[in-house]
């Protein structure tokens, strides 16, 4: 698996997950906004639940679907949602003291956790409830959280939604410094006036009237001035906003059986289909 440098995941901060809301990202839509987010994360739409390493970027081991780091606490998270498969004795469970630990404290340290990627990777090709873990976790942490905020936000195209899962996975889904939540309120706070367009979905933001393609596009605008700035330096990330700016471009605004055309990270179009492997 080859993490690009622009993925930054943010410190994990554990979630209250009441009141979830159910998405518009479900079955196809659902398969192709985490296919694209593959493609910008990882150069290619594979599901990597064996990848495991260290990145040297300050967050201790990085692996599995969603990039679950041993130094921000959403790794010990899915460890634990696995140990209650496995009544807690599995090949991770000799690790435990040190990887509650390192969640508690955000330590990069991988000192105690010298077998953590062999087991990982062991786990993640050959164990299909370690798997489902997975999938479980990151939907949970990560997509479910950029749902209920694009409920708030009244957004109805699939494309709004798969933008703010793809901020989730690489920003973090809260209120931290440059995290989704804060890039939405700076994107509101922006707005002045109405801003009317031909997309078909007018928001709310602030009792103005604006058009949701308007709205997304300086939600991009900021994200990306966050990776280029961010308020923590050590979330830099580059630019991201031309790439995710095509699909936009091309009007493909909701997804269902239809192939979605984006721009990989070599700049070429390249086509998203919708995928049978459960994601």
């Amino acid at each position: 698996m080859k993490v690009l440098t622009y993925f930054v995941k943010l410190a994990f901060v554990a979630p209250l997950f009441a009141g979830f809301t159910h998405g518009k990202l479900e079955g196809c839509s659902k398969s192709i906004a985490i296919d694209i987010t593959g493609i910008y994360e990882n150069g290619d739409t594979k599901t990597y639940f064996h990848y495991c390493e260290d990145l040297g970027d300050g967050r201790g081991y990085t692996a599995g679907i969603a990039g679950f780091c041993t130094g921000t606490g959403d790794a010990w998270e899915v460890i634990q949602a696995y140990h209650k498969l496995t009544g807690g004795k599995d090949d991770f469970t000799p690790m435990d003291a040190t990887l509650a630990k390192y969640a508690k404290s955000g330590s990069d340290s991988t000192k105690g956790l010298e077998k953590y990627c062999s087991v990982f990777e062991k786990l993640g090709k050959s164990d299909k409830r370690f798997q489902q873990v997975q999938i479980n976790s990151r939907d949970k942490m990560y997509l479910k959280p950029a749902q209920n905020a694009a409920a708030n936000l009244g957004l109805k195209f699939h494309i709004s939604e798969g933008q703010l899962f793809d901020t989730s996975i690489q920003h973090g889904p809260y209120d931290d410094k440059d995290g989704l939540l804060t890039l939405i309120k700076e994107t509101n706070n922006s707005f002045k006036a109405n801003a009317l367009g031909d997309s078909g979905s007018t928001l709310n933001i602030n009792g103005k009237n604006v058009d949701e393609i308007i709205w997304l596009r300086k939600f991009l605008d900021i994200r990306e001035e966050h990776l280029k700035h961010p308020k923590n330096p050590d979330n830099q990330g580059g630019k991201i906003t031309g790439r995710r700016l095509y699909a936009i471009d091309q009007k493909q605004y909701n997804w269902g059986n239809t192939a979605v055309k984006i721009l990989d990270n070599d700049g070429k179009p390249t086509t998203v289909k919708c995928s049978n492997v459960p994601k």
